[in-house]
């Protein structure tokens, strides 16, 4: 049982949701896994789902429990230009195809042949670089989901001269579809090549920026998708991915936590509240002046 994490936590918190955070698996797989069975907390099987695990206890994951979180597919493929990422149309090529035995660099084998791979952020036909094809639904909320905030890194060959102007729009100020960018950062590497770090994924977004400012992009790679990263990858290669990159994108897609105000003795400050509407506690205040118009206001002489 090599899987264990200790939580470091300042109070107890329901186990499904902390599994969920660790990106181990969402809160209903966290639920079947712990109704199995599966997760253990100091050795000790846990038989509720809503156990809340406390602060320094270690949790564990049973080989079963193991077995079924690693039993979802994720390919790590350096997709070539020419083959699409998202379903095929006419003659195109699906990305998919590329993932044989013989051409995985871990030796992995090949997924079955009825198995169903969806790209986690498409990659254009005419792009090459870093693509992710999977059936886990949890990274794929992860990654593409709503709420999702993960950068994505590109490196881009353009044609056109490279001005102040044109960078600065590129950077922050244009518009796709009627619908405000997200800033983007974008960097001068070398020559007419240019490193693109987004943000959100619009259809064929660097493209279209590009032309928006009068560029003409002629090589897209993308090398970066949050903390992973393509590395030496070789173009038409694929690997698994590997455990600890899953829980480190899905990590990464969480909001950020509220940093946790201590006083000298490190010992944690609870935040006042306000609250608003009848029936709720006040805040504390100075009620000296109130206090000093209430003895003013009856001390004035009554009317007849």
């Amino acid at each position: 049982m090599a899987d264990q994490h200790q939580y470091r936590g300042n109070a107890p918190v329901r186990l499904n949701k902390w599994m969920a955070e660790l990106g181990l698996c969402s809160r209903r797989e966290a639920e079947a896994l712990i109704e199995a069975g599966g997760v253990l907390v100091d050795d000790v099987v846990v038989e509720r789902p809503g156990h809340k695990i406390e602060p320094g206890q270690i949790l564990k994951l049973a080989e079963r429990a193991q077995r079924a979180i690693a039993s979802k597919f994720t390919a790590v493929l350096n997709k070539p230009v020419d083959y699409v990422s998202a379903q095929p149309e006419d003659d195109q090529v699906p990305a998919v195809r590329l993932l044989k035995t013989a051409n995985a660099a871990d030796g992995t084998r090949g997924p079955a042949k009825d198995a169903s791979l969806a790209p986690l952020g498409r990659l254009d036909q005419d792009s090459h670089g870093l693509l992710l094809l999977s059936d886990d639904g949890v990274l794929a909320k992860a990654i593409i989901g709503p709420q999702h905030s993960l950068e994505k890194e590109y490196l881009v060959t353009v044609q056109g001269k490279l001005t102040e102007g044109r960078l600065t729009l590129l950077r922050n100020g244009l518009s796709l579809d009627e619908r405000r960018l997200k800033p983007a950062k974008v960097t001068v590497l070398e020559g007419q090549t240019l490193r693109f770090i987004l943000k959100e994924g619009r259809k064929r977004q660097i493209r279209r920026m590009c032309d928006l400012v009068g560029l003409r992009v002629v090589d897209l790679q993308r090398i970066r998708i949050g903390p992973l990263e393509m590395g030496n990858l070789e173009l038409g290669k694929w690997r698994l991915l590997k455990a600890k990159e899953r829980a480190a994108l899905i990590a990464a897609s969480l909001p950020p936590k509220h940093k946790r105000v201590t006083d000298k003795d490190g010992k944690s400050i609870r935040k006042g509240r306000s609250f608003v509407g009848r029936g709720g506690a006040k805040p504390n205040r100075d009620k000296s002046k109130e206090i000093e118009k209430f003895r003013a206001r009856s001390k004035r002489p009554k009317r007849d």
